[in-house]
């Protein structure tokens, strides 16, 4: 991300610019589900909006810098789409941090869920344009139709289509963070433990494990799935306290409550999951090295 100088000029367009920047990057991220690739957008939109006379020239500097990001961000989806097809083992979203004490946060968990954006990848890059500006930050179909050079009334059967298609694929779990914080709290004293019995006590029976290493680390290639087969190979590569300095705790990642892996302080995996009746399911582990950026505060 952009790291703006402590006190801008009131002439600045750095003003605006770092006005909007939560919303810019919100949007690049749920875009494109990496964070890397997230301040490389919102890099070559501070250039764009930098240049000379820019802030001055722009009526509506947040829907110019919106439509901006947007579509710098379909221009790199289309190209990543195309990478992702020869990813080694399963693909996940880049985790990121988030705050539990941010409102706008908590309004928006669901839709910068792990679970979310996974579902969102099997949309085309204008589908997932349109469901994310107006599901995420209700932007009307008007103004998303402006910032995509396109009719109010495609705009409208677009968002249809995408809400219909999300809506088909994305199951709404529980969510009660109370509940999350106890079974993450669960999870963690088996994997210290060791407890393969404990383990298997809080995975749903048609529970699967994904793991993304991206060819960079061990990881499995292909999901794993039903509980005994998920719990085993939990316990076999996570209940190993002390190992090569690696440690668990539970931290919010993605708007939900989820386990942050770390080794001499430095994070090195993220494990996400769906809560079905008090028990775990759709296990997602980030172990790409290349996509722990939004790890580090």
């Amino acid at each position: 991300m952009i790291d703006p100088p402590e006190a801008p000029s009131a002439a600045d367009p750095l003003d605006e610019f770092t006005a909007h920047r939560r919303l810019l990057f919100g949007t690049a991220y749920r875009l494109l589900g990496s964070v890397a690739d997230a301040e490389d957008v919102l890099q070559d939109a501070w250039i764009a909006w930098s240049a000379a006379g820019r802030a001055e020239q722009v009526a509506n500097p947040r829907a110019y810098l919106v439509r901006t990001v947007t579509n710098l961000s379909l221009t790199r989806l289309t190209s990543a789409r195309a990478v992702r097809e020869s990813y080694v083992g399963p693909w996940l979203p880049e985790p990121v941090l988030t705050e539990p004490d941010a409102a706008d946060e908590a309004e928006l968990a669901d839709t910068v869920s792990t679970a979310l954006l996974v579902v969102l990848e099997s949309l085309g890059p204008v589908e997932r344009a349109v469901f994310v500006l107006r599901e995420a930050f209700g932007f009307s179909h008007a103004e998303i139709a402006g910032f995509l050079d396109r009719t109010e009334t495609s705009v409208r059967q677009t968002a249809h289509r995408a809400r219909a298609h999300v809506q088909a694929r994305h199951t709404r779990f529980d969510t009660d963070p109370e509940q999350r914080r106890a079974v993450t709290g669960r999870f963690l004293a088996a994997c210290d433990g060791g407890d393969l019995n404990a383990m298997l006590e809080l995975l749903a029976p048609d529970v699967t494990a994904w793991s993304d290493g991206g060819g960079k680390v061990t990881a499995a290639r292909r999901p794993l799935h039903g509980t005994d087969p998920v719990a085993r190979w939990m316990v076999g590569v996570l209940a190993k306290p002390g190992v090569q300095g690696i440690s668990w705790r539970s931290a919010l990642i993605n708007g939900e409550e989820g386990v942050l892996f770390t080794a001499d302080g430095h994070p090195i995996g993220a494990l996400t999951f769906d809560l079905d009746g008090g028990l775990m399911r759709n296990l997602r582990f980030q172990v790409n090295p290349d996509k722990l950026r939004g790890l580090r505060r």
